[in-house]
C-alpha cells in the first residue's frame, strides 16, 4: 500500500520522537557545532592522531564503532549551562574550550562519544596540528597543520606468512595525515577525505568519481582501477549511505539523572565521580583562575597545614560554596548553573576565610579527622561565622568566649546524637534558616533555637538527654565518639593547643585476663571487670606528659600522689574502697553517675 505524503510525515515525526535512532556520518558531522555540542562536564579531546586514523579505517572495514548518547536540552534550560563547540582545528597537547553560541538553535549535548565525533569532524572537515619531534612547543615552525587523505589504491588484506599460512593480522586502508596535498607517485591515488562531503547525491558523486579515476595513468592495470572505484564507492557509502551512527537521546530535564547517565556511560575508562564533574563545571566558569588547582590547594591546606589534621574533601568545599553564597545548598548538578557559579566565584575569597576559621575553631575543641563523625555538622557553624563575619579563635571578650562555648556544646551534642546522620540536606536547611532568622536580631549563636528546631525536624532530641547519656556510657575505648564524650567532662576548652591522650584510669595491665584468673575470682566477676575496663567510666583525658608519667601505675597508687583538684576535674569517686581493681565494675557505676550529672548540666550552664 502506498503511503500518502501526510502519512509519511506522521511516521517521520513519530520516529523523530523515539529516543533510539541511527544516522549517517555525513548527517551527524553536519550537525556538529550546529545542533550537537559539548557540556562542561566532558573532559578534553585526548585521542592521538593514530587513533583518529584508526577510526576511519574501522569505518571503511564496516566495523562497529559503538553507540552514542545525546541529551536534548530544553530551550529554557540552555542559559543554565556552559556549552562548548567541538574542535574543528585541533592542536595536539592543548585543551580546546571554545564556548558555543546557541541562540535560536536546537541543542543536544553529547554525553558519550565526544572522542569519536571529534575525530570524525577533524578527519572530514577539520585539521590536526601536530608538533614535529625534537622541537620546542613554543616554536611556531614546529607545528604542522595536517588533513586526512586516502590512497585509493591500497586494499587491506589478510597477511600471509612465507609458508602460506594465514596470519590473523589485517593491513589498514591507506589513510594518512599530510600537511600538503600528497603527490600521486607510482601506485598511488590520493584524495582528501573531506572532499566526499561535497557530493551528497549519487549523480554528483559519480561525476566526482570519474574525475578522480581520470587521474590514473593510461597504463594503470584494470584491477588497480577497479580497486580505486571500489574504495571510493565504499567511502561514499560509509559517509553518506550507511546509518552507522547509532545513538540514544535522553529527553528528561532532571540534571542529576543526566549526570548519573553520564557517569555510567563513561565508566569504561578512567573512573569518573561526581566531584570530577562538579569541578569541571566550576573550572569552565571560573576562567580568571585555575579553579581545580585553587580548590585542591585549599583542601590540602585545611587537611595538613593548620592546628590539627583534618579530612576535608573538594565535595565539601564546593557544597560550602553553595551554602555560604546563600544558594540552594543541595549538592546536585542543577544548582551549578552559570548564574550560581558566578556568585560563588565572587564569594570565593570570603568562603576560604570562613572555612579556615571554622576548622581552626573546631580543631581547638579537639575535633579533627579522628573524631569528626560528620563533616556536614560544620556547615551551620560556617554559615554563622560567615554571616556575622567573626573569628572566634581570636580574642577573649565575653561575646567571643560565650559563643565559642555555645558552638562547642552544640557541635558535640549534634555529633553525639547523630543529628546529621543519614540524609542531612534538610537538617542543614533548617539550621541555615534558624541562623539567618536569629542574626537579624542578635549576633549570638542561637544554641537553644537550633536544638529546638532540629529536634522537631529530626523528630528526636538533638541535645543530650538522659536516654542519650545511657547510650553514650556504653561507648568503648577505641570508638570514634569516645574523645568527644570525654571532652565534655572538663572545663578545658582548647583541646587543640596541647596533645591529649585517652587514658584508662585503671590501667589495662591490671585487667589482663590471665592476671585476673590468678586471683581465683569467679569467671563471671572477671568478665565484669574486663568489660568495665573499656567503658567510658574507666576513661579520662590526660595530657601526653601526664599520661607518660602515670604509665601503668595502679590507680590507687597514682591517686594518692595527685593534687586535690584531680578528683573533681576527672569526676573520680572519692570512696577509696572503690579504688581497687577488683571493685572496677562498682567504680565505673559510681563514676557514670557523676558523668551523667555533668552532661545533663551542660546546656543549662551555657544558656
Amino acid at each position: 500500500m502506498a503511503f500518502t505524503d501526510r502519512k509519511k510525515r506522521r511516521i517521520a515525526e513519530a520516529l523523530s520522537d523515539m529516543p533510539y535512532a541511527a544516522a549517517t556520518v555525513a548527517t551527524t558531522v553536519d550537525k556538529l557545532n550546529r545542533e550537537y555540542f559539548l557540556p562542561a562536564i566532558q573532559r578534553p579531546f585526548v585521542w592521538k592522531p593514530e587513533q583518529v586514523v584508526a577510526l576511519f579505517d574501522s569505518l571503511m572495514k564496516r566495523y562497529p564503532i559503538s553507540s552514542f548518547l545525546f541529551w536534548a536540552v530544553a530551550p529554557e534550560n540552555k542559559p543554565n549551562w556552559q556549552i562548548y563547540k567541538f574542535a574543528e582545528n585541533f592542536r595536539f597537547g592543548e585543551i580546546h574550550t571554545e564556548p558555543a553560541e546557541t541562540d535560536g538553535r536546537t541543542v543536544r549535548l553529547v554525553l558519550d562519544g565526544q572522542q569519536r565525533l571529534t575525530s570524525l569532524l577533524l578527519g572530514l572537515r577539520g585539521t590536526l596540528s601536530i608538533k614535529a619531534k625534537n622541537k620546542r612547543w613554543d616554536d611556531s615552525s614546529a607545528w604542522q597543520r595536517k588533513r586526512l587523505y586516502l590512497d585509493l589504491l591500497v586494499e587491506p588484506s589478510i597477511e600471509r606468512s612465507d609458508d602460506g599460512d594465514q596470519q590473523d593480522i589485517e593491513t589498514p586502508y591507506g589513510f594518512q595525515l599530510f600537511e600538503k596535498v600528497p603527490r600521486d607517485e607510482a601506485g598511488q591515488l590520493w584524495i582528501k577525505v573531506g572532499d566526499i562531503l561535497n557530493h551528497p547525491t549519487r549523480s554528483d558523486f559519480e561525476k566526482y568519481k570519474l574525475s578522480v579515476i581520470e587521474r590514473l595513468p593510461g597504463s594503470t592495470p584494470r584491477d588497480c582501477e577497479a580497486r580505486a572505484r571500489n574504495n571510493l564507492d565504499r567511502l561514499y557509502d560509509v559517509i553518506w549511505i550507511d546509518e552507522i551512527i547509532c545513538f540514544f537521546t535522553e529527553n528528561e530535564q532532571d540534571y542529576d539523572r543526566v549526570l548519573s547517565i553520564f557517569v555510567r556511560a563513561n565508566d569504561g575508562g578512567t573512573k569518573l565521580n561526581k566531584s570530577d564533574l562538579m569541578m569541571s563545571m566550576i573550572a569552565s566558569k571560573w576562567t580568571d583562575l585555575p579553579a581545580k588547582e585553587e580548590i585542591l590547594s585549599f583542601v590540602s591546606m585545611i587537611n595538613d597545614r593548620i592546628d590539627r589534621k583534618n579530612n576535608v574533601s573538594s565535595d565539601f568545599v564546593m557544597k560550602s560554596c553553595l551554602l555560604l553564597s546563600d544558594l540552594d545548598h543541595i549538592y546536585k548538578v542543577s544548582n551549578f548553573t552559570n548564574h550560581n557559579l558566578s556568585i560563588m566565584r565572587e564569594n570565593w575569597a570570603r568562603i576560604k576565610l570562613t572555612l579556615r576559621r571554622t576548622f581552626l575553631l573546631v580543631n581547638r575543641f579537639g575535633i579533627d579527622r579522628e573524631t569528626l563523625t560528620s563533616l556536614n555538622a560544620l556547615l551551620p557553624i560556617a554559615y554563622y561565622l560567615h554571616s556575622v563575619d567573626v573569628d572566634l579563635c581570636e580574642g577573649s571578650s565575653a561575646f567571643i568566649s560565650r559563643n565559642r562555648e555555645r558552638i562547642r556544646i552544640w557541635l558535640i551534642s549534634a555529633l553525639l546524637t547523630g543529628a546529621f546522620g543519614g540524609t542531612s540536606d534538610s537538617t542543614i536547611g533548617v539550621a541555615k534558616s534558624v541562623i539567618a532568622s536569629n542574626i537579624r536580631i542578635s549576633q549570638e549563636f542561637p544554641l537553644s533555637d537550633l536544638f529546638d528546631a532540629l529536634s522537631k525536624q529530626r523528630k528526636r532530641p538533638t541535645y543530650i538527654t538522659d536516654d542519650h547519656i545511657s547510650a553514650l556510657l556504653e561507648v568503648k575505648y577505641g570508638q570514634k565518639l569516645s574523645f568527644l564524650i570525654l571532652s565534655l567532662l572538663y572545663d578545658e576548652k582548647s583541646w587543640g593547643a596541647v596533645p591529649y591522650d585517652i587514658d584508662h584510669i585503671f590501667p589495662q595491665a591490671e585487667t589482663i585476663r590471665s592476671k585476673l584468673m590468678a586471683t581465683n575470682l569467679p569467671v563471671s566477676k572477671i568478665e565484669q571487670i574486663i568489660a568495665a575496663s573499656a567503658k567510658i567510666g574507666n576513661l579520662q583525658l590526660l595530657s601526653s606528659t601526664e599520661n607518660n608519667k602515670k604509665n601503668a601505675q595502679k590507680f590507687a597508687d597514682w591517686a594518692l600522689n595527685v593534687d586535690s583538684g584531680y578528683y573533681e576535674c576527672h569526676l573520680i569517686p572519692q570512696d577509696r574502697h572503690l579504688w581497687d581493681v577488683l571493685m572496677l565494675p562498682e567504680f565505673v557505676r559510681e563514676r557514670e553517675k557523676l558523668i551523667r550529672k555533668k552532661l545533663l548540666s551542660l546546656s543549662g550552664d551555657v544558656l
